[in-house]
């Protein structure tokens, strides 16, 4: 059985630790004490780190993990790292025989030119390109781009668990209401969503169908988020472009 818990690192990241009781992956290690921490206090042997994209935010901690225990990294090909890693494309496939899963590894350029994510019939781990209601800033790529990440995305099926890199879903359901107030399914996530940020329990995983029926970011045909995008045409990309940028200051 495979085991899925988020490490809480800097002020709202989330380093994912999948376990079956003996073995862990670690993905975006950000920050290396709170995994050491984790892998301790469940007795786990480090099998693999997969890292999303280049961010000092998900890789500063790679150095120290591996200086606990050594283990395999994978990481985009179409990014340059400090560490030796198997360097991944898209298409490619990699299999972790310790937890017995394998993954499909999808390009997708916006948030960074060569932003990866791992993708399977059960899991994806989007690092910094979806988020809980939202999605990344443009620090590399342009609008076209990310909106044709998140469109792929889009495309994956409904019951996929999104496992996200950081801790925004409140805010950007608060975010996502002031595009479309009077949807119902927004109204019931910010409720789930405040109550367990209210325990100090993460928003997240979400699920693909989640986000399709709140995440404006995928919603950007709908006609109350286009009535208000504030955009001056109605085409997908001019409506995308105006909500990250809204999204930018909000």
């Amino acid at each position: 059985m495979l085991n899925i818990i988020p490490i809480p690192a800097y002020n709202d990241n989330y380093i994912w630790l999948l376990h079956n009781t003996r073995y862990a992956v670690v993905v975006d290690p950000g920050e290396a004490q709170p995994a050491i921490d984790a892998l301790e206090r469940l007795e786990l042997t480090l099998a693999a780190i997969l890292i999303t994209h280049h961010h000092s935010d998900h890789i500063d901690g790679v150095g120290g993990l591996l200086a606990y225990q050594t283990a395999p990294i994978y990481a985009p090909k179409y990014e340059t790292f400090s560490f030796n890693n198997t360097r991944l494309a898209e298409g490619d496939q990699i299999t972790l025989p310790e937890i017995m899963q394998s993954f499909r590894i999808m390009w997708l350029p916006g948030h960074t030119l060569g932003h990866i994510a791992y993708v399977n019939d059960e899991y994806l781990f989007c690092g910094d390109v979806l988020f809980g209601a939202g999605c990344g800033r443009l620090f590399e790529g342009t609008p076209a781009q990310m909106l044709h990440s998140l469109q792929r995305l889009k495309a994956l099926d409904s019951k996929i668990k999104v496992f996200c890199a950081h801790e925004y879903t409140e805010k950007n359901i608060d975010f996502a209401l002031t595009l479309e107030p009077d949807n119902v399914d927004l109204i019931e996530r910010k409720q789930m969503v405040h109550g367990l940020r209210m325990q100090k329990l993460p928003s997240l995983p979400s699920t693909i169908g989640s986000e399709l029926m709140t995440n404006p970011f995928l919603r950007c045909i709908q006609a109350d988020v286009i009535k208000n995008s504030r955009s001056v045409s109605k085409d997908e990309l001019s409506i995308f472009t105006s909500l990250r940028t809204l999204r930018n200051h909000y």
